[in-house]
């Protein structure tokens, strides 16, 4: 070796770590930083999914008058649906017949709350929880009570029912219908003119047979003579058999009867009367009325123990709606939301 050569070789590892060196750092920051960026960017993109499985969405409150206690409870929507179901449908009914009476509730609530006029409610409510106007409400802790140790598991029942039909209302000319229902038909259900005077063009009268089975098809209550003449402004003769009746509706109600020649409609004498039934047959046995009513309700509209019997039969939710409310549609609230008391 010529004495050149240790002062070469000096000089080629100097350059070789020179031009190496800075280039196995690059690399190694370069592709430190695909990471770091695939990282990022995985962690923006859990970030978007969560928004997506947890949108931001407009929360609507209720305001309900509580006729007992005379205050207002704000609750929010699918929680008055929910407290609205356990109130007015046995909890022990099908899931579908629980679902189509968490559709009629909601709907029942979208029209009153878009409907310009607040006849019979107190100032800055929405709906009143009686049953003499609106549905009937009760909130988690009056469930609580009544339940008692199957409240969990009643709730749980009737908040996947109302969870199922989230969002959705029954409309007709793309507006809400008047999701009018009841518990116990005569076998059919009434046209809305026929009870109400006013026809609607989806309350029409159809076959509900499975109402029959229901322990409140028939009942059998009795008063007396005097008290019968009070409560209608007539006098009976001594005949067994009282009234003539003059019409029946098509769902087989009475329209009109005369009694001791006075004319009184059906409506008439089960409101005077407070009988269960507008299908009704007096029979006087000494000095008492005995009075036999068929169903149980108004009858218009979707009748419950028919829709539970329908929900035995497998048919859904949907089946139920259409086959008590004629030529509807079951749409999205959405639409109507910015019509209606939307807190952000």
């Amino acid at each position: 070796m010529n004495k050149f050569q240790p002062l070469m070789w000096i000089v080629l590892t100097t350059i070789l770590v020179t031009l190496v060196v800075p280039s196995i750092l690059v690399l190694s920051f370069s592709n430190n930083s695909k990471h770091i960026d695939a990282s990022a960017k995985q962690d923006l993109t859990n970030r978007n999914d969560l928004a997506d499985k947890n949108p931001a969405e407009p929360s609507i409150d209720v305001s309900v008058y509580r006729t007992m206690t005379k205050e207002i409870e704000n609750i929010p929507l699918e929680e008055y649906v929910a407290g609205v179901v356990a109130s007015e449908m046995p909890v022990s009914f099908e899931p579908e017949a629980l679902k189509a009476q968490s559709l009629a509730a909601r709907t029942f609530l979208v029209k009153q709350m878009l409907s310009p006029s607040k006849i019979n409610l107190p100032e800055g409510t929405d709906i009143t929880d009686s049953i003499q106007y609106h549905q009937i409400f009760k909130n988690k802790e009056e469930l609580a009570s009544e339940w008692g140790k199957d409240y969990q598991v009643n709730l749980s029942k009737v908040q996947k029912a109302v969870d199922a039909t989230k969002g959705q209302i029954i409309t007709y000319d793309e507006k809400p219908i008047d999701a009018s229902f009841f518990s116990t038909s005569n076998g059919y259900t009434e046209n809305s003119e026929d009870y109400w005077g006013n026809e609607t063009p989806y309350l029409k009268s159809v076959d509900s047979p499975w109402d029959l089975q229901s322990p409140k098809f028939q009942n059998q209550t009795s008063i007396t003579v005097s008290e019968f003449e009070e409560l209608l402004g007539t006098k009976l003769n001594n005949d067994v058999n009282i009234g003539t009746i003059l019409s029946k509706s098509e769902g087989n109600r009475i329209k009109f009867i005369e009694i001791s020649d006075k004319k009184y409609s059906g409506k008439t004498i089960r409101n005077k009367l407070k009988l269960n039934s507008s299908d009704f047959t007096f029979k006087r046995e000494g000095n008492k009325v005995i009075i036999i009513t068929r169903g149980n309700g108004h009858g218009v509209g979707m009748s419950q123990y028919g829709a539970n019997g329908l929900a035995m039969e497998g048919k859904n939710y949907k089946d139920i709606v259409h086959h008590y409310y004629q030529d509807v549609a079951i749409s999205s609230v959405e639409p109507f939301i910015n019509k209606m008391y939307v807190k952000k």
